[in-house]
């Protein structure tokens, strides 16, 4: 019952809502009514950032979004997967690679339409990050997920080591991946450094290997970065991943505002 759109170069700047549940606060209907709101006023697509109080929630209010909020959908599968490893291993760190992979494919059944998977988050750049550390560290959720678990299990990124089954997951269900930026800066301290150009080169890879399997990429960033950063950073990008369709994260120009993201990209 969805229409499909378009993203990409030669096509208009489409607009994404966030919403979604916390620990603190969730209620389905408001999120729905949030979701119904965005619509309203002209989101192309919607963008389901729940993460509490329950995994049942999560799934509750995802699936009353699919049912009666009629664009696409995404969603960070992750949160889910912390959710259940926490309540069913005790902890999120206690996540396994079926885990993070059955959750995707039950997404994808339910019919996501979009993933943000944190596939450049590497060994090699965690392991650089510990060794110098950053002014904010790694402030993505997901990016921290798997941080953590890699710090802990001494192993690479899953959903790196595994991409090619992922890409014939995106295939099988036909969603799109959206290569998230775990590595993006927190602070504009730590803008264009290693690990957030290092992650970048990483997805440039994948961009391609996604391309050659006839699987739809997007790709995220870039976060905190000052003003006179911008420019610098989506040419880089555009450069490196030849020209895929950017997920703009802010750009956030100063660090001030903390929980007033929107306001702060505007």
């Amino acid at each position: 019952d969805i229409e499909p759109i378009g993203i990409g170069e030669g096509l208009l700047v489409k607009v994404n809502a966030n919403l979604g549940s916390s620990k603190r606060v969730c209620d389905i209907n408001e999120e729905l009514e949030k979701a119904k709101i965005a619509v309203k006023f002209g989101a192309d697509t919607i963008m389901d950032l729940s993460t509490g109080v329950t995994e049942d929630d999560v799934k509750n209010i995802r699936k009353q979004i699919l049912k009666e909020v009629k664009v696409p959908l995404g969603t960070v599968p992750i949160y889910q997967s912390a959710l259940r490893a926490l309540e069913k291993k005790g902890a999120i760190i206690n996540f396994d690679e079926d885990d993070l992979f059955n959750v995707v494919e039950e997404q994808a059944k339910e019919g996501v339409d979009f993933f943000t998977i944190h596939v450049g988050v590497t060994k090699e750049i965690i392991n650089y990050l510990k060794d110098h550390p950053r002014t904010m560290g790694v402030v993505s959720r997901g990016g921290t997920f798997l941080a953590a678990w890699i710090l802990e299990n001494d192993l690479e990124n899953p959903f790196n080591s595994n991409y090619d089954y992922l890409l014939e997951m995106a295939k099988e269900y036909d969603f799109t991946l959206s290569l998230g930026d775990g590595m993006r800066p927190g602070s504009i301290f730590d803008s264009t450094d290693y690990a957030q150009i290092q992650e970048l080169v990483e997805i440039s890879k994948l961009v391609k290997r996604a391309w050659s399997q006839n699987v739809q990429v997007m790709v995220e960033g870039p976060g905190h970065i000052p003003a006179n950063e911008i420019e610098r950073n989506i040419k880089i990008m555009k450069s490196l991943c030849d020209g895929a369709p950017f997920y703009v994260l802010g750009p956030l120009v100063t660090d001030i505002a903390p929980g007033y993201d929107h306001i702060v990209s505007a």
